[in-house]
């Protein structure tokens, strides 16, 4: 039993983190939601840069006046260093998202922190701007990420909301209609600029929805924008368990494919 002991509790101790998807868990850490000041809303995108989709973003972006903060694979920036380069030169923030798209409590020892170095020192290398934000595949993190993102100066950050937006049956209509239950001021959006892990030609789905999800704010006297601009950490202090910030769909919160 004695040696059974260690091993069960090394692969606890390893997994715990993993938890922060679970409703009861994030309704506590604001700030790892990415619970911002009241108002402001911060748009993310996951799972870029891809050369087929997210130049439309991005020319979306720019008709709509609006910067957002752009979460890329590694494997991804490596082979699209040009577009990277766009993006930020283009006033957005880019952020990591890991190399691959792989789950981190199903990586072997050591490759979540390589690939978190990776993917952070290539950022820097194509943009010349060092990344401040990390979120992790399917928003599951293992102590091995945490422990990472500290090493690059990265802050861990998940979303409070999100559109759904990588199933094949998502369209405009679906991506607004599980976005504004939680669209608020001090929310993060999350959406995807890529179907990269996604079906096939699902990023038309948040492309469509972006500028009502953007109007939509703006109406409500919201600022829209990345979240350098979010102030993630003020919100997090003047946040109490009695008060925090709850999106309603998070009650039902499932693990989703980001």
């Amino acid at each position: 039993m004695r040696r059974l002991a260690l091993p069960l509790g090394l692969a606890l101790g390893y997994a715990g983190p993993a938890a922060t998807w679970l409703p009861s868990v994030r309704r506590w850490l604001p700030a790892l939601a990415g619970t911002g000041r009241p108002g402001h809303v911060a748009i993310t995108f996951d799972d870029g840069p891809d050369p087929a989709s997210t130049p439309r973003f991005l020319d979306e972006l720019d008709r709509l006046g609006c910067r957002a903060t752009f979460f890329v694979l590694g494997e991804m920036l490596d082979r699209h260093r040009a577009l990277g380069a766009r993006i930020v030169a283009e006033g957005h923030e880019m952020a990591v998202h890991g190399w691959g798209h792989g789950n981190a409590l199903l990586a072997r020892p050591g490759q979540v922190a390589g690939e978190v170095r990776r993917a952070a020192r290539l950022v820097t290398e194509v943009t010349g701007v060092r990344p401040r934000w990390y979120r992790p595949p399917y928003g599951v993190l293992s102590w091995e990420a945490l422990l990472a993102a500290r090493a690059h100066r990265l802050r861990p950050v998940l979303w409070t909301v999100w559109g759904r937006d990588w199933a094949a049956t998502a369209t405009p209509g679906s991506v607004l209609a599980a976005v504004t239950p939680g669209l608020r001021g001090g929310a993060t959006i999350l959406l995807h600029d890529s179907d990269h892990t996604s079906a096939p030609g699902s990023w038309r789905s948040a492309l469509g929805a972006l500028p009502v999800l953007v109007d939509r704010c703006r109406r409500a006297g919201l600022d829209v924008g990345p979240l350098r601009e979010h102030d993630v950490a003020r919100a997090a202090r003047g946040t109490g368990r009695k008060d925090a910030p709850q999106a309603p769909h998070l009650r039902r919160f499932r693990p989703p494919r980001v």
